[in-house]
């Protein structure tokens, strides 16, 4: 899109001075006619007007359709843990937007992004951004502020025309590729492929994480003569069993190294985990294997497999697709207790695939609570049974106009050697969350 005239770009409801984040987040809201408008010409426009030169940071990107988010996060704790300043940006958020923006593992200042939208503002003239571009900007404004030494940017949809997209790679991370965002990226693995894969930059390292490459992220690799590193390929994920206890883990191997690095099952994806350990490897050679596992061993993130309850066992999961939802379903699977069920609390948007979710979930799922989401593209909760019927049984299925109203009957349902999962979004997420006082 063309960048707009003044009148419409510059509103008349620019926060003023002594502004509140939430007032500049809901002027964001305000300023681009559309939600997504994938393109790099806007952003690459008001980047050069925000910095003279490139920044001087050591740049790790990563993508994905699932698992992006764990990936950045081990990469992030892994680099701290090197002795690196390290600044990571992801999205979207749970419950507080200072969520998408952290310095040393720490969450930035409402003050701060104040500060960053304020010079994003300033610097953008008459071009229009969304409201995930001129957060993208803002967050890059405060890593080269502080003067961090890497930045690790999670992609926010796709990959090739994503904001993030305006920097350079150091090192690419593509952790999945599968069916998602359809209207805006393929209804295929491969041409959404090709949109991830245009992370990559020539003559640079990168890793692909899952084992099933689409042959259009292989092809690009190859163009551009990327040095890809993949499971199977130039390094092994061995399962095996944690000190004879029933919990898996996992075994790195890498020949080049000789050695092994256990991966502990923590609730994040392995292969995610696998991938940054892969990138940590080559970024800070010098970081002892018992430092990884170590830190590994103790990593969490928040609606990643996250234990929200002990007794009966709330587990809250933001995975919103298929793919998502197999992985999900694999894992329940293996630790549900033989006498329990799997009672599930189910809220998503609209444009998401709920019928594949749906197949992919039921066949671990015994009791189903469908939530209605009251946010922009949100599903009611009567819209949600209309298209998952025939999929799931109506025997097993009950209504609720909300997650915490949901949560709250199926906790009244649940025994101790029940499973209570909630999934299906970052708001069906995090309303749980808050309904339990998280």
């Amino acid at each position: 899109m063309s960048p707009q005239n003044d009148s419409v770009a510059r509103h008349s409801n620019v926060p003023g001075d002594g502004a509140t984040l939430e007032q500049w987040l809901g002027y964001l809201e305000s300023i681009h006619p559309s939600e997504i408008d994938l393109g790099l010409d806007r952003v690459l426009l008001v980047l050069r007007r925000l910095f003279r030169r490139n920044p001087s940071a050591r740049i790790i990107t990563v993508g994905g359709t699932n698992g992006k988010g764990s990936a950045v996060v081990a990469i992030e704790q892994l680099l701290i843990r090197a002795g690196r300043s390290t600044g990571a940006y992801t999205s979207p958020h749970l419950q507080h937007y200072n969520e998408r923006v952290r310095i040393n593992g720490s969450n930035v200042t409402d003050d701060s992004l104040v500060r960053a939208f304020e010079r994003v503002e300033s610097a953008r003239g008459n071009t229009t951004l969304t409201y995930f571009e001129f957060g993208t900007l803002a967050a890059f404004v405060l890593f080269e502020e502080a003067g961090v030494e890497d930045w690790v940017l999670e992609v926010g949809l796709g990959g090739r025309l994503d904001a993030v997209n305006v920097l350079d790679p150091d090192l690419a991370i593509i952790t999945s590729v599968d069916i998602d965002h359809v209207s805006f990226l393929g209804d295929n693995r491969e041409v959404i492929g090709f949109e991830k894969a245009g992370i990559l930059r020539p003559g640079i390292n990168a890793i692909y994480g899952d084992t099933d490459p689409p042959a259009s992220v292989l092809q690009q690799a190859s163009a551009q003569k990327v040095h890809l590193e993949r499971p199977g390929e130039t390094y092994q994920l061995v399962p095996t069993k944690n000190d004879g206890q029933a919990a898996n883990v996992f075994i790195l191997k890498q020949a080049r190294y000789g050695d092994e690095v256990r991966l502990p099952d923590t609730g994040l994806p392995v292969h995610s985990l696998a991938a940054a350990v892969v990138a940590i490897r080559q970024l800070e050679p010098g970081l002892e294997l018992a430092a990884i596992e170590q830190l590994l061993a103790g990593l969490a993130l928040p609606g990643r497999y996250e234990v929200l309850n002990a007794s009966p066992r709330v587990i809250a999961d933001v995975g919103h697709n298929p793919h998502a939802a197999d992985w999900l379903a694999n894992r329940i699977g293996r630790q549900r207790k033989a006498d329990g069920r799997v009672i599930a609390i189910y809220g998503a948007l609209a444009d998401k695939d709920v019928e594949g979710v749906g197949r992919a979930m039921s066949r671990v799922v015994d009791q189903w609570y469908l939530a209605g989401l009251e946010v922009p593209r949100g599903l009611g909760c009567q819209e949600l049974a209309a298209r998952l019927t025939g999929i799931i049984g109506e025997a097993s299925l009950a209504l609720s106009s909300s997650v915490g109203e949901a949560l709250e009957n199926a906790l009244a349902e649940a025994t101790q050697d029940d499973l209570v999962i909630v999934f299906g979004s970052f708001f069906t997420v995090a309303a749980a969350r808050d309904a339990l006082g998280k």
